[in-house]
């Protein structure tokens, strides 16, 4: 993991030739959570093909060996001899996390119904990150908050020793919170219900059924989906294959879709409809996206995509849309910023609260490259008009997506556009430079500012 307290690493990008060829879709960051997590907690081992290895992914790895889980791995390729469910063993010390949301959060809820305490802690960014929402919910099944810093991190949760089963309905939109809450209710016995009236991504749900977990999701007329879950159900090992990240195709795709001459394939997509948001939208913007050899892969849905260099336009993004790829909203605002005409996204908020202020981060960053850009409290307006100027140099903030985001940016700007620091990068997709250059990318040190 890149130490938190290393020297920046300022990067630029410029006129980049064209895209052509096959991008290799790295594996999806969310699955790769789960699937090491579900293994822990199956008899047996479970192994994992395509597995992340970035720095948030190995976090969660490193943390579950503190619980005495055997996982060993590389070049995807991983092995997880998991002590099924209830078996966890009492950490000894501090589970880091760095900067992984995603893994904190899971981890709390699979720690939660232990009768023992589990002290949780992370970098600076993470440590910033509000967790009283999570911290409440959890509460239901007996679980303590025995000590944190003004409700973010270090924090440490303390078990029940008779843990209840969770009966919960989503105030808000929270994928991360429902998945938390599912792995504390698959290790207590009972019934443990989510209600969500706005649906969010179903990775753990569908795992945990691949996993024999028997779970169940219904969705009422008015779009309200009700989860069910039956806990200390004895999960079995099997083999997951990780289909790609469709947040770290992103920034190939829009890269494809600016550069003009483009005609580059991106393999292995997780087209999952809650992960599709980004896409959708580019193609509402007049993106050429084809979807190519569609095919399910271990429960979900996977294509490739065809993504040739395309004149776009701006559109209106409402707020229920743009929560669903809170994620993909900084590449997005890349793409806006050489479509023709006005793009307004809203319902944002939840982005001011992620690695960084990440909407004032993209607004700064378009600024700083003359692009028009106007930031409301959950708003993002993005005054585009089929070409950027650049130039600028943009911070980073501590976090990888607008990292990413904002050197694709100046891959088709008239002028190189610069990174503070590039070492958050690692923490989602730890090649991308790289990989980007071979497909025709220019990102190079920068050479001061």
């Amino acid at each position: 993991m890149t130490d938190i307290d290393s020297s920046p690493t300022p990067f630029a990008s410029r006129g980049a030739d064209p895209f052509i060829g096959r991008f290799a879709t790295p594996g999806d960051k969310s699955i790769s959570h789960r699937a090491l997590i579900l293994g822990a907690l199956a008899v047996g081992q479970t192994s994992i093909e395509g597995l992340l290895e970035s720095e948030d992914v190995l976090a969660t790895a490193n943390a579950l060996r503190h619980f005495g889980v055997s996982i060993a791995g590389q070049d995807g390729n991983w092995r997880i001899n998991g002590l099924g469910v209830g078996g966890l063993l009492e950490p000894q010390g501090a589970l880091e996390l760095g900067n992984s949301g995603t893994g904190l959060r899971l981890l709390m809820g699979l720690a939660a119904p232990y009768a023992f305490e589990t002290q949780f802690t992370g970098g600076p960014t993470l440590a910033r990150r509000p967790l009283g929402a999570l911290t409440d919910a959890l509460a239901q099944t007996g679980s303590t908050e025995v000590e944190s810093a003004e409700g973010g991190l270090p924090l440490t949760l303390r078990g029940s020793a008779t843990p209840l089963p969770i009966h919960h309905v989503m105030a808000k939109p929270s994928e991360q919170v429902k998945s938390a809450l599912l792995l504390a209710g698959a290790q207590i016995a009972g019934t443990t219900t989510i209600v969500e009236p706005v649906p969010t991504r179903d990775h753990t749900e569908k795992m945990l059924a691949a996993f024999g977990v028997a779970i169940s999701t219904l969705t009422d007329d008015a779009g309200v989906t009700t989860i069910t879950l039956r806990g200390l159900t004895e999960l079995r090992p099997t083999h997951i294959v990780v289909p790609g990240d469709p947040s770290s195709a992103a920034y190939a795709l829009v890269a494809a879709l600016i550069v003009a001459g483009s005609d580059l394939t991106i393999e292995n997509v997780l087209v999952n409809p809650t992960r599709t948001g980004l896409i959708d939208t580019l193609l509402e913007m007049g993106g050429d996206i084809q979807f190519i050899n569609q095919r399910e892969i271990g429960g979900e849905h996977v294509a490739d995509l065809r993504v040739r260099s395309s004149r776009m336009k701006g559109v209106r993004v409402d707020a229920l849309h743009a929560g669903a790829m809170l994620d993909d909203i900084p590449a997005l605002a890349i793409a806006a910023a050489f479509a023709q005409g006005e793009t307004v996204i809203e319902g944002l908020a939840e982005l001011r609260e992620q690695e960084c202020d990440r909407l004032a981060a993209i607004a700064a960053g378009l600024a700083a490259n003359k692009v028009t850009v106007s930031e409301g409290d959950s708003t993002l307006t993005i005054g585009g008009i089929g070409k950027v100027d650049g130039g600028g140099m943009v911070e980073s903030r501590g976090d990888h997506r607008i990292a990413m985001s904002f050197l694709v940016l100046g891959l088709a700007s008239h002028h190189k556009v610069s990174v503070d620091d590039t070492n958050p990068i690692a923490a989602s997709f730890p090649g991308f430079i790289d990989t980007m250059n071979s497909l025709g990318a220019r990102i190079e040190p920068a050479k001061g500012r």
